[in-house]
């Protein structure tokens, strides 16, 4: 899985290895669907503070097109790790969405046949 980061800001630049090695950590059963991953942090208030860190993740499925997601909160590591969590579950819930319907589509076969 290829993993790319994006940020302008300077302190959000030295969490570029720990992003990577999240996405790769929480996307670590479904890397297999997801050959790009992109996380981009980003400051929304600036020096002003309070809750505006924003991370947005993109994953770019085979099949599924792409899925993005974006969290804010105080911190860059919480804000990451929120976008990474709904972001999985959405994987999932894509997942077993298509293999629910591929399970459908065997049993009306059999039943036919």
């Amino acid at each position: 899985m290829q993993v790319l980061f994006k940020s302008r800001h300077p302190q959000a630049a030295e969490l570029r290895d720990l992003a990577e090695r999240r996405v790769r950590f929480v996307l670590r059963r479904l890397g297999w669907l997801v050959p790009r991953a992109e996380v981009q942090m980003s400051d929304v208030n600036g020096p002003r503070g309070g809750v505006d860190k924003r991370c947005q993740v993109e994953l770019r499925t085979d099949g599924a097109g792409s899925v993005v997601v974006a969290s804010v909160a105080k911190d860059w590591r919480t804000a990451l790790d929120h976008a990474l969590t709904r972001a999985a579950r959405f994987l999932m819930r894509l997942w077993r969405r298509g293999s629910d319907s591929r399970r459908m589509r065997q049993r009306l076969i059999a039943h036919e046949g």
